[in-house]
């Protein structure tokens, strides 16, 4: 049997994760007998088969499913790429006999972070002479900063989280303009009369603390 055709078990496999991640990833085989190319699908670095693998691997150095990665290299037009290597078997199952690399292109992924931290990274600051009237902001940052301080949710919190929560937030002062308790019960998706006896629990010493 010719070297070629050991490699048939395994060009389907390399084919499909190529089909699944085309265009964006060069799928190789490496023969290590020979040290060149014995298969490649998507070949965007410009490599064909039959070309020397570069590689400082001999047969017999790795054990069948040592796996290499996920590792970072660079591709000729300076893209990023992120590369895994799989040691394959031969037919008798000795380990070392090729090698399966997959050469993933994750440039277009920066780019598309970068673009989105763009659009939702803040630039500046909040300008406080145009939100220094606006208790709703305050309100809605200090409960929400709450929350993720906490590593809670609005629809996750007890009776007592929900007191703890209005207590921090009336001790910031933020009651006291007109409509702002009935925002912040809006904003915890409690009735009105509810957010009352969180605030008077609030307000209370602990063993004054009213029933719900």
């Amino acid at each position: 049997m010719s070297r070629a055709q050991v490699f048939l078990p395994y060009e389907p496999v390399a084919a499909a994760i190529s089909a699944l991640l085309y265009p964006h990833a060069e799928v190789v085989l490496h023969d290590l007998g020979t040290g060149r190319i014995a298969g490649i699908w998507n070949p965007f670095l410009g490599r064909r088969v039959g070309d020397d693998s570069l590689l400082d691997f001999q047969p017999g150095e790795a054990e069948q499913g040592t796996l290499w990665g996920p590792y970072e290299k660079t591709g000729p037009r300076g893209e990023r790429l992120k590369s895994v290597s799989a040691v394959l078997p031969d037919l008798e199952g000795r380990g070392g006999f090729a090698l399966l690399c997959i050469n993933l292109d994750v440039s277009r992924l920066d780019d598309a972070q970068k673009l989105l931290a763009a659009f939702v990274g803040a630039r500046q600051a909040q300008p406080a002479s145009l939100f220094r009237a606006d208790w709703r902001e305050y309100i809605q940052t200090e409960l929400h900063g709450w929350l993720r301080a906490c590593g809670a949710s609005v629809t996750s919190l007890r009776r007592d989280e929900r007191i703890a929560l209005v207590r921090h937030l009336d001790g910031q002062g933020l009651f006291e303009a007109r409509g702002a308790a009935d925002h912040a019960a809006g904003l915890l998706g409690v009735a009105r009369t509810s957010f009352y006896n969180y605030l008077r629990a609030a307000r209370a010493e602990p063993h004054e603390a009213e029933p719900e």
